[in-house]
């Protein structure tokens, strides 16, 4: 008798903790948190100008700008960061009318040095101002046409490891010379990321909250491959692109035993999606997971007023609430709602405060998160192969004309 699967079993917890162990040396991501900044501390304060541009897509930018928007409107950076992460020609010029370019440093950032959207936007601005070692800075793999590049026209030049993938990139020069650049704190983000990082591998709390999770999430993939989450608060909108990014490309694989893989990442806003998405998470199919993600102090006091002339209106209940209050009781009371069905998983992730070490403890958590599932799953976390195809594809258009 000849027996063949193509199925496979889901490993041990201790297992999957030894995978993501043997990992530590091969993948960059890991070593991160430990890594020495000077560098980049040091370059960073040489940068006058007040407009920092990064030009660069997906994994280049999304990280950079999900910390940014986090930490920008409770921060008082006096440098503004603008990313041309499009190929919209709208989007450039619009981001390049509202800067005095005179006064602008562009950061050209792109692993293998031969991406398309980054390189035509560098081209394009090249026109409008003249690139030198005071206005630019290249972020780069080693040996490619953009490294080349720097070094020939003597510009400042910052390695990209070849073990460190673009989405799994954030905690790398790629995120930290920007942030650096307008005054965040990039050793509280290490710092951390480095907190994570300690307790997961050492067996500790946040080993616990991870492997459980990831576990969950591909025992029940079948059931549920939808994975919503729900961000009450408008500073996280960029971190939810950034997760979608992690987990689709991470995810959406071919596994060791040849069959496909993935867990579909949704991103939502609160209260604004409550209007829209909700009623289909309710009253809908059952495949969906929900993580909710509210902050404590968003660091604003202002309240809903109690006036003499409103008195008309049933709701005088809201009258003297913070906003803050009110945002995170609303953001409870979807969780309740959706507790109360019973058959939908979910839970509810609570950062303390707008800073540097809550956005890079939440940012690492789900590094780690995707590196897990990826173990559980067998397939290779890190590559994307299904996205080569239509690079080389375009590539064969552009040069056909």
């Amino acid at each position: 008798m000849k027996y063949h699967r193509n199925f496979y079993e889901i490993r041990s917890n201790e297992e999957i903790h030894k995978a993501l162990m043997d990992e530590l040396n091969k993948v960059g991501y890991y070593s991160l948190p430990f890594q020495n900044i000077e560098e980049i501390e040091k370059y960073a304060k040489t940068i006058s100008q007040r407009h920092i541009y990064v030009i660069g897509i997906g994994g280049s930018s999304l990280g950079t700008k999900a910390i940014y928007s986090f930490l920008k409107t409770s921060s008082k950076f006096t440098k503004e960061l603008y990313f041309l992460d499009s190929i919209d020609p709208i989007k450039i010029n619009f981001f390049l009318s509202r800067a005095d370019l005179n006064d602008a440093h562009f950061i050209v950032i792109s692993k293998s040095g031969n991406t398309i959207e980054p390189i035509s936007i560098f081209k394009y601005v090249s026109e409008k101002i003249a690139f030198n070692n005071k206005n630019l800075t290249i972020i780069s793999g080693d040996g490619n046409e953009l490294a080349s590049y720097a070094h020939i026209n003597s510009i400042k030049i910052f390695n990209i490891k070849k073990s460190i993938g673009g989405r799994f990139s954030v905690f790398s020069a790629v995120g930290l010379l920007p942030l650096c650049i307008i005054g965040v704190d990039i050793k509280k983000i290490l710092l951390g990321c480095r907190e994570v990082h300690t307790s997961f591998f050492e067996k500790k709390e946040w080993y616990e909250l991870i492997i459980k999770k990831a576990r969950f999430l591909v025992e029940n993939k079948s059931r549920f491959n939808i994975n919503v989450i729900f961000s009450y608060s408008y500073v996280l909108r960029d971190f939810n692109k950034w997760f979608v990014q992690l987990w689709a490309e991470s995810l959406g694989k071919i596994n060791i035993n040849g069959t496909r893989q993935g867990l579909t990442p949704v991103s939502l806003i609160g209260p604004d999606d409550q209007h829209s998405f909700l009623q289909l998470i309710i009253d809908g199919v059952r495949d969906k997971t929900v993580t909710f993600f509210k902050i404590e102090n968003l660091m604003d006091l202002s309240k809903v007023p109690a006036r003499k002339e409103f008195d008309i209106f049933s709701q005088n209940y809201i009258n003297e609430k913070s906003f803050n209050e009110l945002i995170n009781l609303q953001a409870d009371a979807t969780y309740e709602t959706i507790l109360k069905q019973q058959d939908i998983p979910c839970d509810i992730i609570t950062l303390q405060a707008i800073d540097e070490r809550n956005i890079a403890i939440l940012m690492y958590r789900f590094q780690l998160l995707v590196s897990a599932v990826g173990s559980f799953l067998q397939i290779d976390t890190y590559n994307q192969p299904g996205v080569e195809d239509g690079k080389k594809i375009l590539k064969k258009k552009l040069e056909d004309g």
